[in-house]
């Protein structure tokens, strides 16, 4: 499904599950930030890194394990965290989930 401009999507309807897979899609990506859309199948996940920015991350379907500087957070449907620029963090699907990531870059770099 392709998102186009000043239309109406539904959250579950932009992106699918992909069996025993990550799946992204990216909605905007400009020099001030970015919106990316993940579908994480169960046991799937992304290994530890970091990101110079704030990464503000909402799930709106499922239930994720995210690890922030060794602590862990469950966070399921209809909530959101922000993990903070230059700390290791990682993400797995707990349950199957979709998520929405929205970075934002630093004023000094846009």
């Amino acid at each position: 499904m392709s998102i186009l401009h000043s239309t109406a999507v539904s959250f579950s309807d932009a992106i699918q599950y992909q069996n025993g897979s990550v799946v992204s899609k990216t909605l905007i990506d400009k020099k001030i930030g970015s919106i990316t859309l993940f579908s994480f199948d169960a046991g799937q996940g992304l290994s530890e890194h970091t990101s110079p920015y704030d990464a503000f991350v909402e799930i709106f379907d499922g239930k994720a394990q995210i690890t922030i500087s060794g602590k862990i957070y469950s966070v399921q449907a209809g909530e959101f965290i922000i993990m903070p620029a230059n700390q290791p963090h990682s993400l797995k699907a707990i349950e199957r989930f979709k998520m929405m990531l929205v970075m934002i870059r630093d004023k000094k770099d846009s």
